[in-house]
């Protein structure tokens, strides 16, 4: 394994950035309401280059079994949803974000709930915001052993905690998977992710937690704020000619992006994704994408023993 991971894996690092973000947990009578309370929660949160955030599921609780409690003992799902830290208005930002994702796709989805996972010195009152919306019939109330809302809906109630928190996490954490064909780089970046989805506190956000389309910063028009990598498209490598910086033998690269809690976080998940692709037919080469220190300095080191120097 040893062998085979010197020989394929870069030694280099991928460039994350600094972000906050919010962490809560939503519950429902079972996994199929569970699943699509996520999937609108989640939806259009991809990448910050044009969506509000970025919004992935870190965990899912089945409840009860040591390690997976909830506070209503129902099936849970833990969501992370990150805002960069550059941007001026961050805090306010991430508050309207979790405005409209919780009263829009956590309320309205049937059985519900929805509890605040960071109990910081610094947070939302969003509980009061939410339950706005029932139009002054809504109440305050202690249940599962939080203070929260109570808001009466057609299909029963709606309860949410009053206090949302916030904290510093990383963004932008990446692993690049370069294979002999489109099958083979697919089920790399598939085996990474499932990994990436066991490690606690880390969330990948594009479809399927995979994105075909790695970009650069910045582009040839104006308008946009970011764009194709050209050199390292397998299409493009005849015309482009040296330019290109695409492998021999490699056809379809696929890349993985980790939001985290933490650097810490981000790399466990990293490490965690390297192992699984390893020994993938096909797979070429590992790497990850950086810009040398111009997007952000969270830097995490796919050898793991630079990562700790």
């Amino acid at each position: 394994m040893s062998q085979d991971r010197n020989s394929i894996v870069e030694d280099t690092y991928a460039e994350g950035f600094r972000s906050i973000y919010a962490e809560f947990l939503v519950t429902a009578r079972d996994r199929t309401w569970l699943d699509h309370c996520c999937h609108a929660v989640t939806g259009h949160a991809s990448s910050t280059i044009l969506c509000d955030s970025e919004v992935g599921v870190s965990q899912i609780l089945d409840g009860s079994s040591p390690g997976q409690e909830t506070p209503d003992g129902r099936i849970g799902a833990v969501i992370q949803v990150h805002v960069p830290r550059f941007r001026k208005d961050r805090e306010t930002h991430l508050g309207k974000v979790l405005l409209a994702r919780i009263s829009q796709n956590v309320l309205t989805c049937p059985t519900a709930r929805c509890f605040n996972r960071l109990d910081t010195e610094k947070y939302f009152k969003l509980g009061r915001k939410v339950a706005f919306f029932g139009d002054g019939h809504q109440f305050r109330d202690q249940r599962y052993g939080s203070k929260g809302w109570v808001v009466p809906t057609m299909g029963g109630e709606f309860y949410l905690t009053r206090r949302f928190g916030f904290s510093d996490g990383v963004m932008g954490g990446n692993l690049w998977f370069m294979s002999d064909t489109e099958e083979h780089s697919i089920l790399a970046a598939e085996r990474a992710a499932a990994a990436v989805n066991q490690c606690p506190d880390s969330v990948l956000t594009f479809p399927g937690g995979i994105a075909s389309s790695a970009s650069k910063a910045g582009s040839r028009y104006s308008f946009m704020i970011a764009s194709t990598f050209a050199e390292y498209c397998p299409t493009l490598k005849s015309k482009l000619g040296e330019s290109s910086r695409v492998p021999e033998g490699v056809q379809s690269i696929m890349e993985i992006v980790i939001n985290g809690s933490s650097l810490s976080a981000v790399a466990a998940a990293t490490y965690a994704a390297i192992d699984a692709a390893l020994g993938t037919p096909g797979l070429k080469r590992i790497t990850a994408g950086n810009y040398n220190g111009r997007l952000g300095k969270s830097f995490i080191y796919l050898n793991p023993e630079r990562q700790g120097a």
